[in-house]
């Protein structure tokens, strides 16, 4: 009966290192998906994958969040009810081990709520870019004041080409003078 841990975070800038410190292990055994969407199937994630060829009967899986488990509220309670039928305790920060029946009742319901959150913030995404693109067609700026809805650039990528011609500069010299990366230094100077 060993105790597993499993974390996942949807984009490279993000660390499972909270995760990991909130379900204070030790464990014998953790798995992770980092930079993995949340759109992406649980089984279709490496570490995910990984997991369900390790774990057997009578493991107790700790998970700090219940979306961590799937994509969708569908996706989530198959993921548990899989587990639960090989024999796997679903131990949820928060809501402790998860059984048949009640247990999954409680899942199918919170599975739901943080699906309907999903949808609620891709809503105030969509919402926040339409006001976007409406201000900068009417102003110029966006509503929040900035030039663009992107990224700002890092420099002006013809004041960047014509440094690196006046000066007869190499990419990485180029890129040391303006604070660049390489590549950024590359598309810029490209075809100039």
């Amino acid at each position: 009966m060993s105790r597993i841990a499993y974390y996942r975070v949807s984009t490279g800038g993000q660390s499972i290192e909270g995760q990991r410190q909130s379900l204070a292990g030790p464990f014998d055994k953790e798995f992770a998906d980092e930079g993995i969407s949340g759109a992406t199937m649980a089984a279709d994630r490496p570490g995910f994958s990984s997991l369900l060829n390790y774990i057997r009967e009578g493991d107790t899986l700790h998970i700090y969040a219940i979306d961590r488990l799937g994509r969708d509220a569908l996706d989530v309670q198959a993921t548990v009810r899989k587990l639960i039928d090989r024999g796997v305790t679903v131990d949820v920060l928060g809501l402790g081990p998860i059984g048949k029946g009640v247990g999954e009742l409680i899942i199918a319901v919170l599975a739901q709520i943080a699906d309907m959150e999903r949808g609620r913030i891709k809503e105030r995404c969509d919402a926040g870019r339409s006001a976007a693109r409406a201000s900068i067609e009417a102003t110029g700026r966006t509503h929040r004041g900035k030039v663009s809805m992107g990224r700002p650039k890092a420099a002006d990528a013809s004041t960047v080409a014509l440094w690196r011609k006046e000066n007869a500069s190499s990419i990485s010299k180029t890129a040391a003078q303006f604070g660049l990366s390489e590549a950024t230094v590359k598309r810029y100077c490209a075809g100039k």
